[in-house]
Formats: structure tokens, C-alpha cells, sequence
């Protein structure tokens, strides 16, 4: 990327979540450099959406702990974002008003230069429910990049989008990472989607961390023969533990 990463080194320390009875997280280790893009996948349940809201602060971990610059995150922070399925404005606010909700000074121009980056300056003043699912991710992108994060969470916020604007959102988020080099955590189900904007991409199968790889592809990357190699690699993992699992219930049976 070149420069000096305004991103944050993370750890993630011998993790442990329960809720109840129930174990979501068992022992997950993995340490993202400063101003990597870390992509999480897995089946529904596997705890994928957990892990990010630990790492937002959102909850806390039973046993172990998260660690963003050597400090446990045990807490919201200023310095971390996160953006989610659903865009989140509220209605009665303006476009630029709901980016102003990101950052404590609520500085006009500020929101202003954000909603340019993501491409809206001509819906500054529109109410939410006139714009597009695209523009109102847009939206909630410039809100959480308006304070200039070191740590960006990112779960499944393309998720609702057709195909073509979720294609037009990954090269937004990926052309915004570049220039401002924040730390960025992706989980999603869309395993194009993984190999398309991250550095590694990690597999996680009942709470455990099952598959790891770097994405050593160049950008801005082709859907050409290296994507399908990488996308068949952890496709080939997930269907394989998949078939697995559909075995262990017959013989259970």
C-alpha cells in the first residue's frame, strides 16, 4: 500500500465465547499486521459474526482476550467501526446528518468530504428512504470512515445488494482501504467476495479456526484462472467439512 498503515496491529489471544451452555467460540488464535484486510468465512452458526462483535467491542469474551495496539478490547472504541447487513440511518435525518452521527465534533464540511469519497455529493440533503440499498450503504460507509478509523468491521454489509451494485461496493471499499490504509475485518458468506478484497482469508467450523491462506494475488484483481484457484481452495474446504458433518448426523441416526 506505501506509507506509513494508520491501521491498528490486532490480536486475538486463546478465545473463548459461551452463551449460556453453548460454546460459539473454542481457542481462536490469529494476529492481523496493521493495515491488512483479514476476510472471515464459514457456514451460518459457526461464530463468524461472534468473533466480530468482540472485536467491536460488542461483547466480551468468556475466557482469552482481544488485543488492538497491546490494549484488550473490552469496550466500544473511538478508534474502531462497524458497518453492518443493514445501513442503519435514521429516517428523519438527512443524508449528511446520519454521517455527522460519526464523529463528536458533527463538522458540516467533514461530512460533507466523506460523502464525496463514497460518491453522493449530489444526495447530501436526501432523506434515506428515497435513496437506492447501494447509496444507503454508501451512506453508512461515509459515516464510519468520517472519523478516520484505524479499525474497520465489516459484517456482510453487501449481503442485500444485487450483484452488480455489490460488485460497484467492493471496489469502493477496496479503493477507500488502499488510500486510507485502515486495518479491516471482513466476515461474509460470499467466498468471490473474500478472495475479491482480501489479503487472507480465514475458515472458521464451530468455533474453531479450521483454514488460513494469504491471497497472493495482485490488485486490482481479475476473476481469471489464480481467483477460481483460490476460491475453489476454500469452497473445496467448506464443501469437504460440509460432507462430513452430513455423515456424522446419518451414522448418528
Amino acid at each position: 500500500m506505501g506509507g506509513k498503515s494508520i491501521g491498528a496491529n490486532l490480536v486475538v489471544d486463546n478465545v473463548y465465547k459461551n452463551f449460556g451452555e453453548k460454546q460459539v467460540l473454542n481457542g481462536i488464535n490469529f494476529e492481523i499486521k496493521a493495515g491488512q484486510f483479514l476476510a472471515i468465512v464459514g457456514r451460518s452458526g459457526c461464530g463468524k459474526s461472534t468473533l466480530l462483535r468482540l472485536l467491536a467491542g460488542l461483547e466480551t469474551p468468556s475466557t482469552g482476550e482481544a488485543l488492538l495496539d497491546g490494549s484488550s478490547i473490552d469496550s466500544i472504541r473511538e478508534d474502531t467501526r462497524m458497518l453492518f447487513q443493514e445501513a442503519r440511518l435514521l429516517p428523519w435525518k438527512h443524508t449528511v446528518e446520519n454521517v455527522q452521527i460519526g464523529m463528536k465534533s458533527r463538522n458540516y464540511e467533514q461530512a460533507l468530504a466523506s460523502l464525496a469519497q463514497v460518491g453522493l455529493s449530489d444526495h447530501v440533503h436526501e432523506w434515506p428512504s428515497v435513496l437506492s440499498g447501494g447509496q444507503r450503504q454508501r451512506v453508512s460507509l461515509a459515516r464510519a470512515l468520517v472519523s478516520s478509523p484505524r479499525l474497520l468491521l465489516l459484517d456482510e454489509p453487501l449481503g442485500a445488494l444485487d450483484a452488480l451494485t455489490r460488485i460497484e461496493m467492493q471496489n469502493l471499499i477496496e479503493n477507500l482501504w488502499l488510500e486510507q490504509q485502515f486495518t479491516t475485518v471482513l466476515v461474509t458468506h460470499d467466498v468471490d467476495e473474500a478472495v475479491a478484497l482480501a489479503d487472507r482469508v480465514i475458515l472458521i467450523e464451530k468455533g474453531q479456526i479450521a483454514f488460513d491462506v494469504n491471497i497472493t494475488l495482485a490488485r486490482p484483481r481479475e476473476r481469471n484462472n489464480d481467483f477460481i484457484y483460490f476460491e475453489k481452495l476454500i469452497l473445496d474446504r467448506i464443501l469437504q467439512r460440509g460432507k462430513h458433518e452430513q455423515k456424522d448426523e446419518v451414522y448418528a441416526i
